[in-house]
């Protein structure tokens, strides 16, 4: 008898992507705790998706900042 696959372990990326396609987005904090990176290497990231076409809008309510994706390229606005 044959096992199942294990399902596969999702990229940090894809966390973090999935986190800032969130209604409310996320913050640096979320992202930092969801995949371990340092902040800095998180902001990297943010960067990198701005590269790839995804549009980031950033508020900050209350002294914290959050990110979250409101299009990519070739989406209507």
């Amino acid at each position: 008898p044959t096992e199942p696959p294990a399902p596969a372990i999702p990229s940090k990326q894809s966390m973090v992507l999935s986190l800032l396609q969130r209604d409310q987005g996320a913050t640096l904090d979320e992202m930092v705790a969801a995949t371990r990176w340092l902040p800095h290497t998180t902001r990297a990231a943010l960067t990198g998706f701005k590269k790839k076409g995804h549009k980031l809008e950033s508020t900050k309510a209350d002294g914290v900042r959050t990110y979250r994706i409101v299009a990519a390229t070739g989406e209507a606005k």
